[in-house]
């Protein structure tokens, strides 16, 4: 085998394999944990990174957001002192490293962020990705967690059950229909019709479930660059 001198290098190195970070996000104040966890390249700037939660949480990307790390603050032009299109491999991040990302600031909506570990690309992967999370993400402008903690309860009032009960004796009216040949009125059809718009409202307000497979599907289309900059 020739020696490598100035005049013959000899082939290359193979190119780094690309260092990958895994992040686990949650939303303070609420309980159960409305939580996600992702991996992203090192290379990734902080506002990628925003266009990653918005996709992994379920949100829109209607609102200013911000990073709090080491007490300097990195986000939107309207609010923040520092740009967030600095790479996370500058930022000097160590395992079990927490930062604050807040969305919505007239709410906010604050999440603890936190570096679980850092490792080598998965060349049979693709990045970013959703690995795991649990529940439902907050409708936009429902009033911060408490107005969403609010609505979340709403099937337990007394209005809540009423519509059931309405729904649950339509159904009751349905069978007699079969075994007397009574019909049902258009008066009970429109108080069934009722009670299924208000149930359908309140099932609203549980928020967004979490599909991992969705997220990722928006994940491999990119959605998060376009995330990152959509603020109005």
């Amino acid at each position: 085998m020739p020696k490598r001198t100035p005049s013959n290098p000899g082939p290359p190195d193979p190119s780094p394999t690309p260092e990958i970070l895994q992040f686990k996000v949650w939303l303070l104040g609420i309980s159960p944990m409305i939580w996600r966890r992702v991996q992203v390249p090192a290379s990734m700037t902080l506002r990628e990174l925003h266009g990653v939660i918005q996709v992994a949480m379920g949100w829109e990307g209607i609102h200013l957001f911000q990073f709090t790390l080491r007490a300097r603050r990195f986000g939107s032009m309207e609010v923040a002192t520092r740009s967030p299109d600095v790479a996370l491999s500058e930022l000097r991040l160590h395992q079990g490293t927490r930062f604050r990302y807040e969305y919505d600031l007239n709410g906010p909506w604050e999440h603890e962020v936190r570096l679980e570990s850092r490792h080598e690309a998965d060349p049979k992967s693709s990045y970013p990705i959703c690995l795991d999370g649990d529940g439902s993400c907050p409708p936009e402008d429902c009033g911060g967690v408490a107005g969403f903690l609010a609505r979340r309860e709403a099937w337990t009032t007394p209005e809540a059950g009423y519509d059931l009960a309405v729904l649950a004796g339509f159904i009751d009216q349905l069978a007699l229909k079969r075994s007397t040949g009574r019909s049902i009125d258009a008066e009970e059809i429109n108080d069934v019709q009722e009670a299924l718009e208000r149930l359908e409202g309140r099932q609203g307000w549980q928020g967004n479930p979490f599909s991992r497979k969705d997220v990722n599907a928006r994940l491999s289309r990119a959605e998060y660059l376009d995330l990152m900059h959509q603020q109005w």
